[in-house]
């Protein structure tokens, strides 16, 4: 029986660039910068990489198909550069795959990146791909405010909720990532701003105003793994290992079924159970130091604390409202801002949530840092309620 990867991979580096409108930048320029700190980060040179994975959505923004980008890009050593796309969750597919490499033995060292230049698109939201005249069974059937206000409407019929209290709760979310969000120099949007601003914003999808949606942006962000043995002969210290890797790809259920009622996201809880059970995790609202979720929308993130089981079964808007998941909260979540205010370069969201996992296991976040975290939680979410892949990651201090 699978045994899993606990403690059998760890990070040796990580890399981030400034995300937001970067007309300044090229994929390649993003992808550059990422790199260069991860590196930098693990100390290494270019001739000790083994393999790279390499995560973009779009085919038409610069970065073409295939690995070869980001082979030329950062002048590898000729290594394999194998391209994953997994809609959203493309990001964390890149460094599954690479851990996955580095735990089988298959190689020493490797690297995932992922980038993308969305406001190159020139569209105002995530990039709709045309099917044509034949729309598949899995297409989307709208754009993805409406898919996620609908996820706002099954979530408040099912556990009778006023109205008004969950757009407070939905509100508060985007207030707390905002706030985390200002202290974050490679963050998008670096502004924290008010309940009455949240309130009072363009409704974009009832009950989803302007501020509950997460921007657009381009990025890039690059994680390198090893085994632990390797690092610490490399001289690194206060490792930080994968405890656990899972997901979850929808099967059609939810939309075929009668006893999905849309309130909730089925494979994240599914990932999420997997992923407890290889980390060794029974009580997630106490072992989970801290959480980066995939807040799409504001509502995104208000349910998947149920999903994971931070926030009891209809209990997650008192929890919110009750600051459990603010910086000086019990279990805070979204501490570098979120894709609330990195925006959401769709191959780069995945490892960038990682980035700042590893920054606060390893007590190197700055103003933004937390006190003593040893667990953290990423939750990478691809596609619709209705029909996604959900990415979970559980990474900790090595021993932890």
């Amino acid at each position: 029986m699978a045994a899993g990867i606990k403690d059998k991979v760890a990070i040796l580096g990580v890399g981030c660039s400034k995300f937001g409108e970067r007309w300044d930048a090229s994929p390649e320029d993003l992808m550059v910068e990422a790199y260069n700190e991860a590196m930098a980060d693990a100390g290494i040179g270019p001739e000790q990489l083994d393999a790279a994975w390499f995560s973009t959505h779009m085919d038409d923004v610069g970065t073409g198909r295939g690995g070869t980008p980001m082979g030329i890009a950062l002048r590898l050593p000729n290594i394999g550069v194998t391209r994953v796309e997994n809609f959203c969750a493309g990001g964390s597919e890149a460094f599954r795959a690479a851990a996955y490499a580095v735990a089988a033995g298959a190689c020493d060292i490797a690297i995932a990146l992922g980038v993308e230049k969305l406001k190159d698109t020139g569209y105002g939201g995530l990039p709709v791909t045309t099917p044509g005249t034949l729309i598949p069974q899995w297409y989307p059937n709208a754009v993805a405010p409406a898919n996620f206000a609908q996820l706002a409407s099954a979530y408040q019929r099912k556990h009778g909720i006023d109205a008004a209290l969950l757009k407070r709760a939905i509100s508060r979310v985007s207030i707390k990532s905002h706030a985390n969000g200002a202290k974050n120099p490679k963050a998008h949007l670096q502004k924290a701003i008010t309940e009455e601003q949240c309130l009072k914003a363009p409704t974009i999808a009832e009950p989803l105003g302007l501020f509950d949606c997460c921007g657009v942006s381009d990025g890039a962000a690059a994680v390198i793994v090893t085994r632990p043995d390797i690092a610490r002969a490399m001289g690194k210290r206060d490792l930080v290992t994968f405890k656990a890797l899972q997901v979850a790809t929808s099967n059609g259920w939810e939309m075929h079924s009668n006893d999905w009622d849309g309130s909730y996201v089925h494979t994240a809880r599914i990932a999420a159970r997997r992923a407890y059970a290889e980390a060794g995790i029974t009580d997630p609202r106490a072992q989970i130091s801290m959480s980066e979720v995939h807040d799409c929308f504001s509502i995104t993130e208000l349910v998947t604390m149920e999903d994971l089981g931070l926030s009891a079964e209809g209990q997650a808007v008192r929890d919110v409202l009750d600051g459990v998941f603010d910086a000086d909260g019990a279990m805070p979540c979204q501490i570098d801002g979120g894709l609330k205010c990195f925006g959401h370069p769709i191959g780069a969201s995945g490892i960038r949530m990682l980035y700042e996992m590893v920054l606060q296991l390893q007590g190197r976040a700055g103003p933004r840092q937390l006190k003593n975290p040893t667990i953290g939680l990423t939750h990478n979410l691809g596609g619709q309620p209705s029909q996604n892949v959900c990415a979970i990651s559980i990474l900790g201090l090595e021993g932890a």
